[in-house]
């Protein structure tokens, strides 16, 4: 895989490889960068991973090679600690809260020592804290160069160090924001730049489809409000009705809201034509028709004290971009998106391209590479280009991943992982066990996980596909070890998620009970337990796309026009590399050992599941129940 990096780097182009869990693949691209000398940028799909490669990983190799070079760190606004607003926090209505109000004391400390303001640094700060709005920025209320302490601003002082370094690392959210608003400083970092390394790239086209679309929210337009009149009666009291024109644009966004009436929350309403499904069209109509007007009145308000103070400037040009949205969504959908509605305590209007194909092809690929040599002549390689990631589909083009990212033409690498899986790992499909849309599945699988949690002394992780699924099977398997001291049951949700690895990566260790975790989502990638502390891994159904999502069945249909098959070309390889992903929680090293159980009979009896299984790592498989729990006992022992 080096050798392949090495080479995309010498000659310019693309490279797509999939690098099996273990191969060392941030080594193997690290190395050639850091040899070549080239300017390079590297993102990621994690903070963590972000952290881990800018604070371990660079440094190491850096050192181990005698290369001199300077790495910085880049992260979205939201990560780094803004000077201003820690100084507005304070008159905050929410600081009065005893819990935001200590956590802000405990930020104002740290703020006094921190060079780099990255909120990540500070101890226990859990990332879903709620003072993080109250001493952070967004693109819309920062003030720019008109800011006050814009001079000691730490976003402009990672900026200033990423256009000064050699490598500088980001991630996938910061990248796509810039392509679609230009507003990270990526605008003068990416052009400088030869060599683009996109790790955990499985994830580049869902993160990218979220920046290069559209979205209105009426929690922006409740913000948005709230900055008006805190603005408004405190730098121009009586020069206009604030009142009145924050109550106007509140009254439409809650107005909105009660348009799509009680739908439950999380559910994703398709549009497809003027109005959302299940939505009185005269409603819809009206509600937007409200919210323009109120927007409208706001920019007239703020026309008139716009020249008092750069908090006004900044807040027309939010509620101006804010007016231009909600005119868009008046209108129809943009040729190749869908839209839809996301519901919850807030409405989320969404218009999305179905994916990044065309703004790689275009956007990306097609980027000129600088000269460094200040004359006209071409440069002698192309800009380098190199995607990777543990799991990139199911075939040996990896269309899964190149055909929605426009990478077809690109050279595709495979390399296998160095475990020793047949050894190392067992799997274990149940024949038993009720077909995945009975209702009895969810209590069978936590029937399951019990008794093989009970066996192994904790050590499992139960993966679930829906927030349903999570729920039943979480507060089914907490009832069984309620009044037990043995094994402490935790589902997603209860901690944040750094607390929950933590816990199940301890386990027994310190005498107490063993640990099983219930989780889903997010939990599918990016944890790593090495060790005893996981030794069962047990997967719900198979994870296929919800057959309902508006961008799925968008997808769905774009593949029937062109007359191929939506279950083969799509269901299929989402749900091959998905399980794959699962899959890889249970072996992190040469020395781990385990078992992967998957919950649903489709997997042994269906013809795709022959291509599912040829997709998962080359475990050995359990025939029947007992050899299942001999399995368990050898690990247990």
């Amino acid at each position: 895989m080096a050798l392949a990096v090495a080479r995309t780097i010498e000659e310019g182009g693309a490279l797509v490889a999939e690098a099996g869990t273990g191969v060392g693949k941030t080594f193997a691209y690290l190395v050639p960068v850091l040899l070549s000398g080239e300017r390079a940028l590297v993102s990621t799909a994690t903070k963590t991973l972000q952290d881990q490669l800018f604070g371990r990983d660079l440094p190491r190799l850096a050192e181990a090679l005698g290369v001199p070079v300077r790495t910085a760190l880049l992260k979205g606004r939201g990560s780094y600690l803004c000077a201003h607003r820690l100084d507005l926090a304070r008159q905050d209505p929410g600081a009065g809260d005893r819990a935001v109000a200590a956590a802000l004391a405990r930020v104002e400390r740290w703020a006094q020592t921190t060079r780099s303001g990255d909120l990540g640094e500070m101890a226990g700060l859990d990332e879903r804290s709620p003072v993080l709005p109250l001493v952070t920025s967004t693109r819309e209320n920062c003030l720019g160069s008109a800011c006050p302490k814009f001079r000691a601003c730490h976003v402009n002082q990672a900026r200033r160090e990423a256009l000064a370094a050699d490598v500088v690392v980001i991630n996938h959210h910061l990248f796509f924001a810039d392509l679609a608003v230009r507003e990270s400083g990526m605008a003068e970092l990416l052009p400088t730049v030869r060599v683009a390394i996109f790790d955990e790239a499985h994830q580049l086209n869902e993160t990218g489809v979220q920046f290069l679309g559209a979205q209105l929210a009426t929690g922006q337009l409740l913000d948005v409000t709230r900055d008006i009149l805190a603005a408004g009666l405190q730098l121009a009291r009586g020069l206009a009705d604030w009142q009145q024109c924050g109550g106007a644009l509140e009254r439409a966004a809650r107005d909105l809201r009660l348009t799509v009436g009680r739908s439950a929350a999380g559910n994703r309403l398709r549009w497809t034509g003027d109005t959302p499904e299940g939505v009185d069209p005269t409603q819809w109509a009206d509600g937007l028709a409200a919210v323009s007007q109120a927007l409208d009145g706001a920019l007239d308000a703020l026309a008139t004290v716009s020249e008092l103070a750069p908090d006004f400037v900044r807040l027309h040009e939010r509620v101006s971009k804010l007016a231009e949205r909600t005119r868009r969504f008046g209108q129809d959908c943009a040729p190749g998106s869908v839209r839809w509605v996301d519901v919850g305590q807030n409405l989320r209007l969404i218009e999305s391209p179905l994916d990044i194909a065309e703004t790689v092809r275009t956007r990306l690929l097609k980027l000129p590479a600088e000269d460094p040599s200040g004359t006209d002549d071409p440069p002698p390689a192309g800009r380098s280009w190199i995607f990777t990631s543990a799991t990139l589909g199911d075939d040996p083009r990896l269309s899964w991943f190149t055909e929605p990212c426009g990478l077809e033409e690109a050279t595709v690498l495979r390399v296998g992982s160095p475990f020793d899986y047949a050894a190392q790992a067992a799997l274990y499909l149940p024949r038993d066990l009720p077909r995945p849309a009975d209702p009895g599945h969810s209590a069978a699988v936590a029937r399951l996980a019990a008794a093989s949690a009970e066996r192994l002394g904790g050590r499992t992780l139960v993966l679930t596909t829906t927030l349903r699924a999570l729920r039943s099977i979480g507060e089914d398997l907490q009832r069984r070890f309620q009044d037990r001291g043995d094994i402490e049951v935790l589902v997603q949700g209860q901690w944040p998620k750094t607390r929950l690895m933590d816990r199940l990566r301890e386990g027994s260790t310190h005498g107490g009970p063993g640990c099983l975790l219930v989780a889903s989502a997010s939990f599918w990638e990016g944890v790593d337990i090495p060790g005893d502390a996981l030794q069962l891994v047990v997967i719900d159904k198979l994870p296929f796309p919800p057959p309902g999502d508006p961008l799925v069945e968008a997808r769905s249909q774009r593949l029937e026009g062109q007359g191929r098959s939506p279950f083969n070309d799509h269901s299929v390889p989402e749900a091959a590399v998905a399980l794959k992903q699962g899959a890889g929680r249970l072996i992190r090293r040469e020395s781990d050992r385990g078992v992967l159980v998957v919950c649903d009979t489709r997997l042994g009896t269906m013809g795709y599941g022959r291509r599912l299984l040829a997709a998962m790592p080359p475990m050995r498989r359990l025939q029947s129940q007992d050899e299942y729990l001999q399995a368990l006992d050898e690990l247990a022992g």
